[in-house]
């Protein structure tokens, strides 16, 4: 075995295992952050109006022999009886060679709707998740089990911890200011810091976020613009802001959509050091949408990684009649 590919596999399992005792354990990272709209705020919950269903899977530093693998798919919708949107999500994480780690994570929100004025809106929410960490001993390396010359062949001196499988409760809550030209939200994960390490008490810390944007519309009248059936063209400039366990990212993002065609890119990095690009191509027409977006990662891992690859699957059910006009929230659809 390559000496180069056994320092990478060190590596990219050394972070498994650190994930999974450190009090510092980060959160799942999307980088088509709309089209997870459930993920990125609860408050979004119902946020289309219609039945809307989403489905997104990340495959993140593949050129890594223990890359990061998620898969995310969601519902929700508005109903009128309740004032506002409910919503579902499932995802599901794995990290390291044959996923030593797995995280599973099920959740509900309710999202209420209000008016504030004429044409602005809020949206608030609260979400609760039941997840699951299941840590697979037996598919983790360590640097006491290399040989230079024949790779992993000794045992290891590491103490395997006592549960293997945790579960355990968490609670979100969120909202987002709308109007038609405009939209900002905030949103706070894991509001109990519910212990999340295989040893001993191990906080998994809050995480806040901030997100907004506006609607931008270059047409001179909001009818179509062109011989193709283009519509209107809008471009869509965006900020997200995250903190999580003394770690900041701050995302710069623009949008052009063009319907049916939309494109974007991102600037994402942190207080210290830059850390992707994003690129994204789309298609959304009527019911349906699909993007593919890729990260380019400029950090000292850029050599290492290959990036990382993201699809999004998005469809709208159709609406039920309802006796008034629901004012959904304009923000990107990627």
């Amino acid at each position: 075995m390559k000496m180069r590919k056994i320092q990478k596999i060190i590596v990219a399992l050394a972070m498994v295992f650190a994930a999974s005792q450190t009090v510092s354990a980060q959160d799942f990272v999307f980088s088509q952050f709309y089209a997870n709209p459930l993920y990125l705020n609860p408050a979004l919950a119902g946020s289309k109006v219609c039945p809307r269903i989403s489905l997104n899977y990340r495959n993140q530093w593949p050129a890594l022999v223990s890359s990061f693998q998620t898969v995310s798919v969601s519902y929700d919708q508005y109903i009128d009886a309740l004032h506002g949107g409910i919503g579902a999500i499932v995802m599901n994480d794995r990290q390291g060679d044959h996923g030593a780690l797995m995280t599973t994570m099920a959740g509900i929100m309710y999202s209420f709707r209000f008016q504030v004025s004429r044409y602005v809106f809020v949206n608030a929410a609260l979400q609760m998740s039941l997840v699951n960490l299941n840590l697979n001993w037996d598919n983790l390396r360590f640097p006491d089990q290399i040989d230079p010359t024949f790779g992993f062949i000794y045992p290891t001196q590491a103490t395997q911890p006592d549960n293997l499988n945790k579960w355990y409760l968490d609670f979100d809550a969120g909202a987002v200011i709308y109007s038609d030209a405009w939209y900002a939200g905030a949103a706070v994960s894991h509001l109990t810091q519910p212990s999340n390490g295989f040893y001993g008490i191990s906080d998994l810390p809050m995480k806040f976020t901030v997100h907004g944007g506006g609607l931008i519309n270059l047409a001179t009248d909001k009818r179509r613009t062109s011989s193709l059936a283009l519509g209107t063209p809008i471009i869509s400039p965006n900020l997200i802001y995250q903190y999580q366990g003394g770690f900041n990212y701050f995302n710069y993002g623009l949008y052009l959509d063009w319907e049916p065609f939309i494109v974007g890119t991102w600037f994402r990095h942190g207080l210290e050091n830059a850390d992707a690009f994003i690129f994204l191509v789309g298609l959304q027409h009527n019911w349906f949408k699909i993007g593919y977006s890729y990260d380019v990662t400029v950090s000292k891992l850029a050599n290492n990684t290959a990036g990382s690859h993201e699809i999004s699957l998005g469809f709208t059910l159709p609406c039920p009649e309802r006796r008034k006009k629901i004012r959904a929230v304009r923000c990107p659809s990627f």
